[in-house]
């Protein structure tokens, strides 16, 4: 019972709500991403782009939702913003992405994902972006 209302506890507490994690998994395209970030670390815009095939500014708006629902946290180089799981999630959370990751790691669109930053020409260094 005890740990019963320190679970409780905790969640009331988190930084994130339950509902809004899920509704960003459930968006292939903020998905794709944050498999992509599990697995990389931290990438540019740019890299995220060209793995994804997708336009900046769709890729930024995603980006956008995913920091603002405070699942990612980015950092400005200049005129580049790198993006990169929040480390300050809560453990289940990040057990949660670890385990989708994992699960995918040899699905086709995640694949394709892998392949195409691994391919990427002049991939981007801390001061600048192909």
């Amino acid at each position: 019972m005890l740990d019963h209302i320190y679970v409780l506890a905790y969640i009331l507490f988190m930084t994130i709500d339950t509902h809004s994690f899920f509704q960003a998994l459930a968006n292939e395209i903020r998905l794709r991403c944050l498999v992509l970030l599990q697995t990389q670390g931290e990438l540019c815009v740019c890299e995220l782009t060209h793995a994804l095939n997708l336009s900046q500014p769709m890729i930024s708006r995603h980006l956008a939702l995913l920091r603002d629902s405070g699942l990612v946290h980015d950092r400005r180089v200049g005129q580049w913003i790198y993006y990169q799981i929040n480390t300050e999630l809560p453990d289940w959370i990040k057990l949660v992405l670890h385990t989708t990751a994992e699960a995918n790691a040899r699905q086709t669109q995640f694949v394709d994902d892998q392949n195409a930053l691994s391919e990427m020409p002049n991939r981007p260094t801390a001061s600048c972006c192909a």
